[in-house]
C-alpha cells in the first residue's frame, strides 16, 4: 500500500544480488500470490472494510478512560464497536509494526526490525492485506501513511500551534482524499486503508486543537525513573529529540516546563487526528455504508510521555507496546463493550478476512478476533509477544494477564525483567532476581521460548487456504532430503528435474536454491506439523559434503547462508559412517585457524598430530573419547588455531596432520597461506 489512492502496489524488482545481500527469514510458510484464488466478493453477502491507523498513538483517548483528552469521534466509534484494552504491537517502531500488521506476519518472519528496510525485499511474494482483498474482488485503495515511508526531515520545532485550517496539514489532506474516495466507490465492494500521521512528532496542529488544553490540564507521570534493578539494555536514548530545533543536548533530560509542553502538544495532535477520523466516519455515514462496513481503528504502537523518564517509543515497557484497537462489525451483539483479552496487532489481517467471510491464508501468524467480538469475555490467548533489537542485542518480551517478562540476548544473558502488574502497575521495580520468583521466572522463560503458537486460544481452527511450500520441490507436504537432492540434480542444467528447483526464480539453479530449501528443512504444509530431520543414509553423506563445500565457498555471511549451512551441518551429523575417514581441513589454504573433519565408524579416543614436512612436531590435539558418527560440521570438527605448542602463530607453508582413532591412523596434507 502506498501513500496514494492507487489500487495496488507491485513487488519491488528483486535481483540476485539483492537476494544474496538481504537477510532472509527461515522457518516461514509460503507467500506465493499465485496460490491465492481470485474470488469475487458478493456485495449482498460480504462487508466493505475501512481500516484506519494512527501513528504513535497510545490508548490515551476518552474511550480508554481519559476524559481530559478530546476525542469525540474515536469515542463514537467505540460506542458501536468493541474496544480492546490489551492490544499489543509486535515491535515498538513504525516500520516493523506496520510491516507486521499488513502482512499478518511477525518481525521474526518479515525480518524488519528497524525503520529502515522494506519487507518486500525480504519476502517479495508476500501478499499484504490490501493485495489479498484486491485478489478477492474488492476495489482497494490506500491514502495517507499506511505503510512506513522514509521522508526527508526538515528541522522544525517539536511542537507548533499553527494558524491554519485542517486541510493545510497532511492529515487534513488525507481525510479530504478519503472523503472523495468514499464518494467515488460507494457503489463498489471496497477496502479502504487510511493512515494518519498524528500524533507523531513534531506536534504541529491547527491552533484550535491546542486551545482545547493548557499545560495546567496535565501533570507529569508518577514514574520518572527507570524501574529499580532494570538492566541498562532496557533504557531508551533521548538523543533523537535533538533533531528538533527547540531541543539541544543541553536540554536533556527535558525540564518540567518542556515536558508539559510536549504532553500538551501530543494531546492537541491527537485531537486534530481525531477530527480527521470524524470526517471519514461522517462521509461513510453520508453515503449510506456504515451498516455494511467493517471498521478497524488502531495505533501502530504506544508512546512514552515521560514514563520512566523517556519519550517516544522504542522500549519493551508496557506504555510503548500497548496500542488502542477498536473493531466494529455490522450487527455485532456487543456494541460499546470492551474486553481484556490479550490480543496482538498481527491479528488484524486474519480478523478482517474472517469478518468478511474470506478464507484466512494459512501463512498468517495472527489469529482472528471475531470469536472475541462475538463473546468479549471468552478465554483467549495466554500471552502477547513483542520484541526489540537494541545495539545488536535482541530483546524478547511477553505480556501475560498479570506479568511482563523480558529477556535480552540469548536466554536473558544480557539482562532479564519481570513486572507484576497486579502489585506494581507502573513497572517501578524489576523483580526477576527475587528468590521467591525463581520458579515463576523459570516457567515464564519456558513460555517465552515456546512462543506465540503455544499461546493461541483453544478453539476450532480457522478456515485456511491450502498452501504448497515453494521449497517443497516434490510437493509431498514436507521439506526433506529428497527436495535437496532434486535441487542438486538440477544444478547448472537447462532442463531441471522439477521446475520448482529454481526456488528464487532467478533463471539459474545453484547452491542458493539449495540453501533456500535447507533453510526451511523440516517444514510442512500442515502448520501444526513439527519440524523433523530424519537420519541420512550413508550414501547421502557425500552429497551433503559436496553441498557444504560449495556453500562455504559462496558464503557471504547472510542469514540465508548461515541458516542453510547450519541445517546441512546438522543433517550430516545424523549420518552413521561405514568407515573411519580423515577428511580435508577447511579452509585450505587457511589463516590463521582451521577445522579438521573426520568420520568415526566406531567409538574411539581421538588424537590429531600436526607436524612439518621435516617431521617436526607442531601441535598435538587430544580430543578424548568420541562416539561413532560424523564430525564434519564446524561445531564438531577438530579445531586448530594455527599456533604451535607455545602459542606462536606458525609460518606459511605445507604441513601434515595425522588422525589417531583406536587402531586407525591416517595422514593428510594442509597448507597455511598468509
Amino acid at each position: 500500500m502506498e501513500k496514494t489512492e492507487g489500487k495496488q502496489v507491485t513487488s519491488h524488482p528483486y535481483t540476485r544480488r539483492d537476494f544474496l545481500s538481504t537477510s532472509f527469514k527461515v522457518g516461514a510458510a509460503a507467500f506465493t500470490t499465485g496460490l491465492l484464488p481470485k474470488l469475487h466478493a458478493d456485495a449482498e453477502e460480504q462487508y466493505n472494510v475501512l481500516f484506519i491507523i494512527a501513528d504513535d498513538l497510545r490508548p490515551w483517548l476518552g474511550c480508554y478512560g481519559h476524559p481530559e483528552i478530546h476525542t469525540p469521534n474515536i469515542d463514537r466509534l467505540a460506542e458501536r464497536g468493541l474496544l480492546f484494552n490489551r492490544a499489543y504491537c509486535q515491535l515498538p517502531l513504525c516500520n516493523p509494526s506496520r510491516a507486521s500488521m499488513l502482512t499478518g506476519l511477525r518481525p521474526a518472519t518479515t525480518r524488519i526490525f528497524s525503520n529502515s528496510g522494506d519487507f518486500r525485499e525480504i519476502l517479495p511474494d508476500a501478499v499484504d492485506l490490501q493485495q489479498y482483498f484486491d485478489q478477492n474482488g474488492y476495489a482497494t485503495h490506500a491514502v495517507g501513511k499506511v505503510v512506513h515511508e522514509r521522508v526527508t526531515f526538515t528541522p522544525s520545532p517539536s511542537w507548533q500551534a499553527l494558524d491554519v485550517d485542517d486541510d493545510a496539514l497532511s492529515d487534513g489532506q488525507t481525510a479530504k482524499k478519503a472523503e472523495e474516495i468514499l464518494t467515488d466507490i460507494k457503489d463498489q465492494q471496497f477496502f479502504l486503508a487510511v493512515g494518519f500521521d498524528k500524533p507523531h512528532l513534531p506536534f504541529s496542529a491547527p491552533r484550535k486543537y491546542y486551545e482545547l488544553y493548557n499545560t495546567q490540564t496535565f501533570s507529569l507521570p508518577s514514574t520518572s525513573d527507570y524501574p529499580l534493578n532494570a538492566p541498562t539494555r532496557s533504557h531508551n536514548s533521548l538523543d533523537l529529540l535533538t533533531v528538533y530545533s527547540d531541543i539541544s543536548a543541553d536540554d536533556l533530560p527535558l525540564s518540567e516546563e518542556k515536558a508539559l509542553e510536549f504532553i500538551r502538544g501530543y494531546a492537541a495532535s491527537t485531537s486534530y487526528m481525531d477530527a480527521q477520523v470524524g470526517r471519514v466516519l461522517n462521509r461513510l455515514e453520508a453515503v449510506g455504508l456504515t451498516e455494511n462496513t467493517v471498521i478497524v481503528f488502531c495505533g501502530d504502537h504506544g508512546f512514552h510521555l515521560g514514563e520512566h523518564g523517556t519519550w517516544r517509543k522504542n522500549t519493551l515497557f508496557e506504555v510503548a507496546l500497548r496500542s488502542p484497537l477498536i473493531v466494529s462489525i455490522p450487527g455485532q451483539t456487543y456494541q460499546g463493550a470492551e474486553t481484556d483479552a490479550l490480543v496482538e496487532l498481527v491479528d488484524i489481517y486474519p480478523t478482517l478476512c474472517d469478518a468478511c467471510q474470506l478464507p484466512v491464508p494459512s501463512q498468517l501468524e495472527g489469529f482472528s478476533l471475531v470469536p472475541v467480538i462475538e463473546e468479549p469475555t471468552r478465554p483467549w490467548k495466554t500471552a502477547a509477544f513483542s520484541q526489540l533489537t537494541r545495539a545488536g542485542v535482541r530483546g524478547r518480551s511477553m505480556r501475560t494477564a498479570q506479568y511482563r517478562y523480558t529477556e535480552w540476548g540469548s536466554r536473558g544473558n544480557r539482562g532479564r525483567e519481570l513486572y507484576d502488574y497486579d502489585a506494581d502497575p507502573d513497572e517501578t521495580v524489576n523483580i526477576v532476581d527475587l528468590p521467591e520468583n525463581e520458579e515463576l521466572v523459570a516457567n515464564l522463560s519456558v513460555q517465552l521460548r515456546t512462543g506465540w503458537q503455544a499461546a493461541l486460544p483453544d478453539i476450532q481452527e480457522q478456515t485456511h487456504i491450502p498452501q504448497t511450500l515453494p521449497w517443497d520441490i516434490n510437493s509431498d507436504g514436507i521439506v526433506d532430503i529428497q527436495d535437496l537432492l532434486l535441487v542438486s540434480n538440477s544444478f547448472d542444467t537447462d532442463d531441471p528435474t522439477d521446475p520448482k528447483a529454481d526456488v528464487n526464480k532467478d533463471g539459474s539453479i545453484d547452491i542458493i536454491d539449495l540453501l533456500l530449501v535447507a533453510a526451511h528443512f523440516g517444514e510442512s504444509s500442515n502448520p501444526t506439523a513439527p519440524p523433523t530431520i530424519t537420519p541420512l543414509l550413508p550414501e547421502q553423506t557425500a552429497f551433503l559434503d559436496a553441498w557444504l563445500t560449495q556453500a562455504r565457498l559462496a558464503d557471504d555471511g547472510s542469514d540465508l547462508f548461515q541458516k542453510g549451512i547450519a541445517t546441512l551441518e546438522r543433517l550430516i551429523n545424523t549420518a552413521i559412517p561405514t568407515e573411519t575417514v580423515l577428511l580435508p581441513n577447511y579452509p585450505n589454504p587457511f589463516n590463521p585457524e582451521t577445522w579438521i573433519p573426520y568420520d568415526l565408524a566406531e567409538d574411539a579416543d581421538v588424537h590429531i598430530h600436526i607436524y612439518t614436512l621435516k617431521g617436526e612436531s607442531i601441535r598435538r590435539l587430544s580430543l578424548g573419547f568420541r562416539t561413532s558418527g560424523t564430525y564434519r560440521s564446524q561445531t564438531r570438527a577438530a579445531y586448530w588455531d594455527g599456533r604451535n605448542a607455545v602459542g606462536e602463530t606458525v609460518a606459511s607453508g605445507i604441513y601434515f596432520y595425522t588422525l589417531q582413532a583406536g587402531k586407525f591412523k591416517s595422514t593428510r596434507q594442509m597448507v597455511i597461506l598468509k
